[in-house]
């Protein structure tokens, strides 16, 4: 395990590559891993919205961490996703992928309908924290992005628990100005996208979790430490350098993420199906943004990500 002692953390949805035949490729996983082992990315967020989680089965995850784990050999820790609306569920798969060699996991919080013979979040959250074997962040990520699932008094309460690493924001960031006065101190807050870096800095964020993270995580973390510095007129530069490639990122689904991940040399290969991959006028229009990024230099080929 290596998480890091000091911030930014910087951490992303791992890309899933997939064979012809719809297979997961774990020989080409691995070999991604190894080489996003030697960028700014400080960990693998294994199971999430921009890793197919939906669109892969338990053994197949369990393979991913057990890959991923093996890949980066102690060189940069590893966070499995969790969606659970049981914490019984959520428990037992933090168990699971634990004992696949997760170091951490990423507990989203349940949409669940309050008020109607529910128990409380904060007995969910109580009850993963303490039944997990390895720390948990917390990821408030409604389903549609000017939503909330949490108050500020649950929100209080959640990070108060013991073994809570971090807390990722919402896109809603006008809520989550107000929240962030309420997340413990002891747990670190995390943006969760890219064109949230610098105002998640300026409300206190000390890291990220974002599928901007696969393409540009040295700008990602020097955006967080642009700010954590009080260099806000740096942190400015970058974030509008980036906001166009993020949009762009947000807007034709996991496609974009291994568009990107193949024109920069890695094997992003194409989505699970439904999914479908970019055509050929986004795949053109994604280059520029990255090249307009800088993540991309103007021959095309891929900039360094240190």
């Amino acid at each position: 395990m290596a998480i890091p002692s000091s911030d930014p953390i910087i951490v992303a949805p791992t890309n899933m590559p997939f064979r012809a035949d719809e297979s997961l490729d774990l020989d080409a996983l691995a070999r991604n891993v190894d080489k996003f082992s030697n960028t700014a990315l400080s960990g693998f967020v294994v199971g999430s919205y921009g890793g197919e989680e939906f669109h892969m089965g338990e053994p197949e995850k369990v393979s991913a961490i057990k890959t991923v784990v093996e890949a980066h050999a102690g060189r940069r820790f590893v966070i499995a996703g969790i969606d659970a609306l049981s914490p019984t569920e959520a428990v037992r798969l933090s168990n699971l992928y634990a004992e696949a060699g997760a170091d951490m996991v990423r507990v989203r919080v349940p949409a669940a309908d309050k008020g109607v013979n529910t128990a409380p979040i904060q007995d969910y959250f109580e009850q993963v924290t303490e039944g997990s074997p390895v720390p948990v962040v917390i990821i408030h990520q409604p389903k549609t992005a000017m939503g909330t699932d949490i108050t500020k008094e649950e929100l209080r309460d959640l990070t108060a628990f013991d073994n809570v690493f971090a807390y990722i924001m919402s896109l809603n960031y006008r809520y989550e100005c107000r929240m962030a006065q309420f997340v413990d101190e002891k747990v670190k807050l995390w943006t969760c996208n890219g064109t949230l870096l610098m105002p998640g800095g300026m409300i206190g964020a000390v890291g990220a979790c974002l599928l901007f993270g696969n393409w540009g995580p040295h700008i990602a973390r020097d955006i967080i430490q642009a700010c954590l510095d009080g260099r806000y007129a740096e942190a400015r530069e970058m974030q509008e350098r980036i906001n166009n490639v993020d949009s762009v990122g947000m807007s034709w689904g996991v496609g974009v993420q291994k568009t990107g991940l193949n024109l920069m040399g890695y094997e992003g290969t194409v989505p699970r199906r439904p999914n479908l991959p970019l055509s050929e006028s986004q795949v053109t229009d994604m280059k520029q943004a990255l090249i307009e990024a800088r993540i991309m230099n103007e021959d095309g080929t891929p900039a360094p990500q240190v």
